[in-house]
């Protein structure tokens, strides 16, 4: 009895939402992000266009990496999938690594699969919710299925606010 209603606890505490320890780091995330951009001279879509070279990007985003802004882009060429780092200052890529396993392999097949699907490029998304949020600059655009449409999630910041749109990629 006593064993059914701890995971019955468990089960709502886990179905209830974000936990609060999970919201402040996320915070804690997106005011390191906010502080670190201040380095970056490299637009994400100019990073969309730079890692070009070692295939199709599927996802992008900046993220602080161990201490240091990165700007990751995910890309697929044939059946392979890799990660390429784009520096941040010259928009030219600083290094690319292969995919082969685990979280990484799983996003990177998901966000595959809806960019099958898709007829508009994640620079074009990325350009299009720019344009429409003057001042604000992306900083991750990430492709999924919605009721089997592909979209890209495109998160923005301005200053330290954080906002985040989705395109349509049909």
């Amino acid at each position: 009895m006593k064993r059914s209603i701890a995971l019955a606890i468990t089960a709502g505490w886990l179905l209830s939402g974000q936990p609060a320890w999970a919201q402040k780091d996320e915070a804690k995330e997106h005011a390191e992000l906010a502080k670190a951009l201040s380095a970056a001279k490299v637009s994400l879509q100019t990073g969309l266009s730079a890692s070009a070279t070692a295939g199709t990007p599927i996802s992008a985003k900046y993220e602080v990496e161990n201490g240091k802004l990165q700007l990751s882009v995910y890309t697929k060429e044939g059946s392979g999938f890799s990660e390429v780092v784009v520096d941040h200052t010259t928009g030219k890529v600083a290094k690319t690594e292969a995919i082969t396993s685990g979280d990484d392999l799983m996003a990177a097949k998901a966000q595959s699969e809806a960019m099958v699907k898709a007829k508009r490029s994640l620079r074009t998304a990325a350009d299009q919710a720019a344009k429409e949020n003057k001042g604000y600059r992306v900083v991750s655009v990430m492709p999924g299925l919605k009721d089997g449409h592909p979209v890209a999630e495109v998160i923005l910041v301005k200053g330290h606010e954080f906002k985040t749109v989705s395109e349509k990629l049909d």
